[in-house]
């Protein structure tokens, strides 16, 4: 009975250690913190979030507020602020132009990932970027909606889609992403960008060859430029590349967060 009690008393805290020893190391991981672009919300990275969580990633999903460049970086600045330790930011689409500028003055991001995301440089913006070379078919998609401001939030039509933002998704679900799109200003996309960040943080950039919304020779002058620790294409991959291929997105933010 002795020898039972302290066999049982052993392994306990040898699990102790092991669960100390991995919350150790988890703490030295920097928290990602994930901005959705136009057209999107924070659930589009749901499957990422799981991938970089059983990884021992803190995860934030922030909730862009898609009304002006200026105003949705300082809204991501202020959660970035919140965090005390290193930060990953990462953007997918519009989000990315975000991302660059909510960097600014925010010594703890340690990187920049883009997602199919712009990378733009001060003074562009991502109307400028994504028709910077042929290939986008998003104007035809689009549905603009007047608000009383006089300001005009752009949806895409929803049975546009589909073929539109996600091709590589299952129909089912990009019907569920169409119903529950939040729109984006017009002026958002026709901002200019006051800060490039890339210039002085390293970035990773991965972007679908069939994207639809960004064409894929604007994403690889984009890359290019920013002169990319890495660049991944995905064969076939659409704009929502954070929903039909979470493993890669994953995998390249765990790039970016253990390589700085």
């Amino acid at each position: 009975m002795y020898r039972s009690v302290r066999s049982l008393a052993l392994a306990a805290l040898m699990m102790a250690g092991t669960a100390t020893a991995q919350a150790a190391e988890d703490e030295g991981k920097p928290t990602v913190i994930l901005v959705h672009g136009a057209f999107a919300d924070s659930s589009g990275w749901n499957d990422v979030i799981a991938r970089l969580e059983k990884d021992g990633y803190p995860v934030i999903a922030a909730a862009n507020p898609l009304r002006s460049v200026a105003g949705d970086a300082e809204s991501v600045s202020a959660v970035v602020r919140s965090v005390p330790g290193k930060v990953v930011l990462v953007g997918h689409s519009y989000g990315g132009v975000v991302i660059t500028e909510a960097a600014k003055d925010n010594p703890n991001v340690t990187a920049l990932v883009y997602v199919a995301g712009f990378v733009p440089d001060a003074g562009e913006s991502a109307l400028t970027l994504s028709a910077k070379f042929p290939g986008s078919t998003l104007g035809a998609a689009l549905s603009p909606v007047k608000l009383p401001d006089g300001a005009t939030d752009l949806y895409i039509q929803p049975a546009k889609f589909h073929d539109q933002f996600a091709a590589d998704v299952s129909g089912p679900q990009a019907a569920l992403m169409a119903a529950t799109q939040r729109p984006v200003t017009q002026a958002a996309l026709t901002e200019p960008s006051r800060y490039a960040a890339w210039k002085s943080l390293p970035s990773y950039v991965i972007y679908g060859s069939d994207d639809r919304n960004i064409p894929a020779a604007v994403m690889r002058f984009m890359a290019e430029r920013a002169h990319s620790r890495k660049t991944v294409s995905v064969e076939h991959g659409s704009h929502a590349l954070m929903v039909s291929h979470p493993a890669e997105v994953a995998a390249l933010i765990e790039d970016a967060a253990s390589a700085n």
